[in-house]
């Protein structure tokens, strides 16, 4: 299966507001890094570049989750991201509570950055 139509089933699954949510941190992902590739990783949708995942993304009962895989990103991007840290870096947002499109596009950069080798 195309790793794309897996998100796009994953997506599908996640009830509103939800999947409205995700789906537009995926499109804010995609901007922020064109060379990206999806894929299912955990069970959950992730982007992979160069080989290494740069963030992972789902939905849970009452909020919604983006998961960088390094916890050099909470101190990149300090203040900004403390309200909306959980445990371990995890990164929760609600309808309610949305992360701001600048925050997910700061968060692809640092992990870009530390992929790439440069960290910020």
């Amino acid at each position: 299966m195309d790793p794309s139509n897996a998100v796009d089933d994953y997506l599908a699954a996640v009830p509103e507001p939800h999947r409205e949510l995700l789906a537009h941190i995926r499109a804010l992902i995609h901007g922020a890094c064109p060379g990206a590739t999806e894929t299912i990783s955990y069970g959950m949708p992730a982007f992979e570049l160069g080989g290494k995942k740069l963030v992972w993304f789902a939905a849970f009962k009452r909020h919604c989750s983006l998961f960088p895989g390094n916890p050099h990103v909470r101190a990149a991007l300090g203040e900004e991201l403390l309200p909306f840290l959980g445990e371990r870096s995890t990164i929760r947002f609600s309808a309610q509570h949305p992360i701001p499109d600048e925050l997910v596009a700061g968060l692809v950069a640092v992990r870009i950055a530390e992929i790439s080798g440069a960290r910020t």
